[in-house]
């Protein structure tokens, strides 16, 4: 039997579903099949290669190309070294706000867009509402790509896309891109007041740390001051490191995670060879000089395109008209709207919530938000009738 969700209650179910990105979210992605068959509506699950997690996608309206993706991610961030007022896996309100994990990023959508669904089945639709919700968008979005790929491989072809991240509701048109790696380094280790026998992974850390803040700061110093991302230009930065023995043995191991946040158009691989072309010519033929066992390897952990601002783009068009909202807005986290773009789908980024509560403790999201993505919503269907 079916059963009438409002976007709130819709929510607080979502929020029940542990889905932090280290847990399976099969939970959440059963009860989303089930919601919907109890509609009427068959889905489609798209499985990662463990088996314990999934994307799905579902297509309300009538079988034929265009109409718009709805897109939002299930995985959340850990709760783990916060401080919660209460459980975060059982949502509650206080005023006008609704607390859990995943109540603003990006929850919030999600659950209003299914609370919708009994509405879409009874429109008129003239042209489909994809549904499409992935799994691990916060550890380098993972899922799109195969949850993308089986949406355009089954069809019918979407026109347009929009991803629900927390904007207030507002348009986002362009975001930075992000690539993320880590380094490993073996240097040859002896007791540090023999220090010219000996390599130390630390020092080659510490050069190749240096060399991405000297690339940063160039940079900084060549940004295009109309360029309106905050900040302005690419950045390089290494945010964990871990290494050493002891204080007096020159490391044999140091490892460090990098991030480079890349402005619209910047190509992750033409950094990626630059530091690649570093390591070659300037850190590693010293370092193996003194011992050929010595190492530097670089694994790569994701690349996620950004979002590039369209030329009079579909979806950039389709969701001002239908929010009001004609400002210029950018920003500098990355979405899986620059993948769905890569794929020749016009998107924006536009959805209930903050960015500003997204990842902190007692997470919450304004009421009032969820009203105003439901609004939109209304307004959509208007639009596909």
């Amino acid at each position: 039997m079916s059963r009438i969700y409002t976007p709130r209650e819709m929510l607080e179910k979502l929020i029940s579903f542990n889905t932090v990105s280290d847990q399976s979210n099969l939970g959440l992605i059963a009860f989303v099949e089930d919601y919907l068959a109890s509609h009427g509506v068959s889905s489609t699950r798209v499985p990662d290669d463990t088996g314990q997690k999934a994307a799905l996608h579902a297509t309300i309206g009538p079988e034929r190309d265009g109409g718009v993706v709805l897109s939002a991610h299930t995985d959340v961030v850990p709760v783990q070294g916060q401080t919660w007022s209460q459980d975060p896996f059982a949502a509650w309100v206080d005023g006008d706000r609704l607390f859990g994990r995943g109540s603003a990023d990006m929850k919030g959508f999600a659950a209003t867009v299914l609370a919708k669904v009994p509405d879409f089945l009874a429109s008129d639709l003239k042209s489909p509402i994809h549904i499409a919700l992935s799994y691990d968008e916060e550890v380098g979005c993972l899922g799109a790509p195969p949850l993308i790929q089986d949406i355009m491989s089954r069809g019918p072809r979407p026109n347009l896309v929009v991803v629900g991240e927390p904007t207030n509701m507002k348009v986002v048109t362009g975001h930075k891109g992000i690539v993320v790696f880590k380094t490993s380094i073996q240097g040859h280790p002896v007791h540090s007041s023999q220090l010219h026998r000996g390599v130390s992974a630390i020092s080659a850390a510490a050069r190749l740390i240096s060399w991405m803040d000297a690339k940063t700061a160039e940079n900084k110093a060549a940004a295009d001051p109309e360029c309106p991302f905050e900040p302005p230009y690419t950045t390089l930065h290494s945010g964990q490191i871990a290494g050493g023995e002891a204080h007096n043995i020159t490391a044999e191991r140091c490892e460090f995670v990098t991030d480079i946040r890349l402005l619209p158009g910047d190509q992750a691989e033409n950094w990626l060879n630059a530091y690649r072309g570093f390591i070659e010519t300037d850190v590693l033929p010293g370092m193996q000089a003194v011992s050929e066992n010595c190492r530097i390897n670089i694994e790569l952990i994701a690349n996620v395109p950004g979002l590039t601002e369209e030329d009079d783009g579909l979806a950039e068009r389709t969701v001002r008209r239908l929010t009001g909202d004609n400002a210029r807005h950018v920003v500098v986290y990355a979405t899986e709207g620059g993948i769905f773009q890569e794929h020749g789908l016009s998107t924006v980024v536009c959805g209930p919530g903050s960015i500003d509560q997204a990842h902190q403790a007692d997470e919450y999201i304004e009421l009032a938000e969820l009203d105003r993505c439901s609004a939109f919503l209304d307004r959509l269907v208007g639009e596909l009738n």
